[in-house]
């Protein structure tokens, strides 16, 4: 074999067994099944953070704490699964149909963007990889995505997401989020919060849930609207809870009417458990073709006049 071959295929050779090795190890490490139990203290995305700081001499610190799923209000839970991955409780880690839309979409604009990613390969994303879209970042980003639904359930890899989640620059998890957005816990966001803080996720460092861009305005208000037509919200129960209550007067026997006695509250009940836990996968009030709209990969101008299709996070 001539030698300029064999400078050409030796080190060509090398870096295919490296490549290979380095893939191959997501199936052993880390260790995912210690997150049935166990809480991350700091995911790769915050490390990549942390990074980008210091190499543009930044000055800034990650903002999170951790909160289990039942002090996180329902609210925010469904309008985040409705936002990025309508078909969360039915899949087991990959919805193919949306990322073939989106591999169309790529072929077409001729960009490799890799969208159509669902809640459990955003999670993998954020604890063990970067935002980096190499071909290589997104196999492994389908290893993760398989072991942590293997060896996870659901409702864990629903509270680990909304823990590990970025919503701003710097700020990770839903209680940060809520605390510095809106001065409240997480268990109090209200459902219009919670579709706000659901409408940025996709690019959480562009956009503000308390802004009034046009992007963040529409997206919110379609995430409500489909909360509201399945049943997760009850609009005239949030506006009669949430309205303060008017100040007493002093009434005397004769200016009562010579009636005492309780207001009549009859009506004014909170929404049936039922309805509450309305399944996210009922698609009532929509017809295929909106909700297959709303989980387009699309990430319009925030400018732009019109209604803004959902989009899960890249």
């Amino acid at each position: 074999m001539p030698i300029v071959k064999k400078l050409i295929l030796y080190p060509l050779l090398a870096a295919i067994v490296v490549l290979v090795a380095d893939i191959s190890i997501c199936f052993v490490y880390p260790d995912v099944s210690s997150l049935r139990k166990e809480h991350f203290t700091k995911t790769s995305f915050m490390e990549y953070r942390e990074k980008e700081w210091a190499k543009n001499g930044e000055k800034k610190k990650i903002v999170h704490k951790w909160v289990p799923l039942r002090k996180v209000s329902p609210y925010l839970v469904k309008a985040v699964i409705i936002a990025e991955d309508d078909k969360f409780w039915r899949h087991e880690g990959f919805d193919f149909k949306a990322m073939e839309r989106a591999l169309q979409k790529d072929l077409k604009k001729r960009k490799f963007k890799a969208g159509g990613s669902t809640i459990t390969q955003q999670l993998a994303k954020n604890l063990y990889l970067t935002p980096s879209k190499n071909p290589v970042r997104k196999i492994k980003e389908a290893i993760y995505t398989w072991r942590l639904e293997k060896e996870l359930s659901k409702r864990r890899i629903i509270e680990l997401y909304v823990n590990a989640a970025e919503w701003g620059d710097g700020i990770f998890g839903i209680q940060a989020a809520a605390r510095h957005y809106y001065g409240r816990s997480a268990s109090a966001l209200s459902a219009e919060q919670a579709a706000r803080l659901a409408s940025v996720l996709p690019n959480p460092r562009r956009f503000d849930p308390t802004g009034k861009m046009k992007y963040v305005l529409n997206r919110s208000k379609r995430i409500y609207r489909i909360m509201v037509l399945r049943g997760i919200v009850i609009p005239e129960y949030e506006e009669v809870m949430t309205t303060p209550d008017e100040p007493e007067q002093v009434q005397t026997d004769a200016s009562a009417g010579g009636l005492a006695g309780e207001a009549d509250t009859s009506g004014v009940n909170a929404p049936s458990e039922e309805a509450s836990n309305a399944s996210l996968t009922d698609t009532s009030g929509l017809s295929p073709a909106e909700e297959q709209e709303d989980r387009e990969n699309v990430a319009p101008d925030p400018t732009s006049q019109e209604d803004v299709p959902l989009s899960p996070q890249q």
